[in-house]
């Protein structure tokens, strides 16, 4: 394990990280101590791989070209399963391992300089602060020592903690040739895939992203995964044509709503759910055979009723167009008669509708439709619906929190004069 100061300065921490990798290499030979170091502090991977190959062009070459007979040479080992999909990434969960917590959900930030001790069996633990690259640094005097590559790789392979860290610090850093190397070697095709389609966020241009994301649509993806690969090319390829569409009538001010509301932002790269509330805020009415059209983008990307119905409601309750959301929640039975239904319960309609400022009028129209009491009571005590607390009291026969509800209004309203009314009506059998 290594245990290293922060105080020490980086030649000594990195010789003594150099020494601490023993165990890993099996190596009792003093080679390590006889490396050479000019001093300065190494900034990333990538220049400690740099400076290997300035010394050692030779030796790099051998080990790409003997990378394929590797493969065969060591094929005897056991393959160890894929744990990545792309699902789980954009879910935002951290893959479960073998090895319990450490998994890949440790920190390993050059920014941060926090370095997970790169051990062979001991559990993973988060060092002091560092010098940034030192793990990388001495990973890549190993590197040296284990040449060529497979010989690295099949090190790695049996000391499953230290290659669990090794791609970790590889995904960190951007080391994508060694990366592929290593995944190709282990013969984890899934998450060869899955490194490959990660490069499109190091493409800026959006039609060279579209023809990359194009392109990884047949790598050897689960069944899943291909289907968010396929979706993420054809929501990308939508958007390049709504936008495009979108800028246009902007600059040429034909669309009232874009002059009345001007767009904040590109709707380029955006999540399908950005895509959808904007989509909602700007071209709602538009025939579901359009690319803009809310309608289409759900039935093309099998969108949920609760998330459709979620979005829709915020975009129109922020352009408060109370009629379309009042349509959103009216459904006729093959009777022609009609009620409201809401998927998302219309307690959450409530919330969204109050953060939208809409009137108490319109708020207390959904209050009634909530059919909990409890609820329905507290959320009209809290926006102040006063008809529905009314209602709600003396359908309850509630004399008393009725009387004590007449001192919360105001004094000769007309919410006042309806408590009285009903207070005095000696038709009704008040239970307390």
């Amino acid at each position: 394990m290594l245990t290293i100061h922060c105080g020490q300065n980086h030649l000594k921490e990195s010789k003594r990280a150099v020494n601490s990798l023993r165990d890993i290499v099996d190596d009792d030979d003093d080679d390590l101590e006889k490396v050479s170091w000019s001093g300065d502090p190494v900034g990333s991977i990538s220049w400690s791989i740099k400076e290997t190959a300035s010394s050692s062009t030779s030796s790099l070459e051998s080990r790409d070209s003997s990378l394929q007979k590797g493969y065969s040479s060591y094929s005897a080992f056991p393959k160890q399963a894929s744990s990545y999909s792309l699902s789980s990434l954009f879910k935002g969960e951290v893959p479960h391992t073998q090895f319990g917590q450490m998994g890949f959900s440790s920190t390993v930030s050059r920014g941060n300089h926090f370095i997970l001790a790169f051990s062979a069996g001991s559990p993973c633990t988060v060092l002091s602060p560092l010098c940034g690259s030192l793990v990388l640094t001495c990973f890549t005097h190993v590197h040296i020592f284990l040449s060529p590559t497979e010989i690295l790789f099949q090190e790695l392979e049996v000391r499953q903690v230290a290659l669990c860290h090794l791609i970790h610090f590889l995904k960190e850093t951007s080391e994508q040739k060694l990366l592929l190397d290593l995944l190709r070697f282990l013969d984890r095709t899934e998450e060869v895939a899955l490194s490959q389609y990660r490069e499109h966020l190091n493409i800026q241009d959006v039609e060279k992203r579209r023809e990359f994301l194009k392109g990884c649509i047949g790598l050897p993806f689960s069944a899943e995964d291909t289907s968010h690969v396929q979706d993420h090319y054809t929501l990308l390829e939508r958007q390049i044509i709504i936008e495009a569409n979108d800028r246009h009538l902007e600059t040429a001010g034909q669309s009232e709503i874009f002059r009345k509301y001007p767009r904040k932002a590109s709707i380029l790269n955006m999540p399908l759910v950005t895509t959808l509330f904007y989509s909602c805020f700007y071209h709602y009415t538009e025939a579901e055979g359009t690319f803009s059209s809310p309608t289409n983008l759900k039935k093309t990307f099998k969108i949920p009723d609760k998330q459709y119905v979620l979005t829709a409601l915020a975009a129109r309750a922020k352009l408060r167009a109370w009629n379309d959301v009042d349509a959103l929640f009216t459904t006729k039975n093959w009777l022609g008669y009609t009620k409201k239904k809401a998927p998302i319960g219309f307690h959450r309609v409530v919330e969204i509708l109050q953060r939208n400022n809409a009137p108490v009028q319109v708020l207390q129209e959904y209050v009634r439709l909530v059919e909990d009491v409890e609820t329905q009571l507290n959320l009209a005590t809290k926006y102040k619906c006063h008809d529905v607390v009314i209602d709600t009291y003396r359908d309850l026969k509630d004399r008393i929190q009725l009387a004590a509800y007449r001192c919360k209004v105001e004094r000769g309203s007309a919410e006042e004069e309806k408590i009285d009314s009903i207070l005095n009506n000696t038709q009704i059998r008040w239970k307390n």
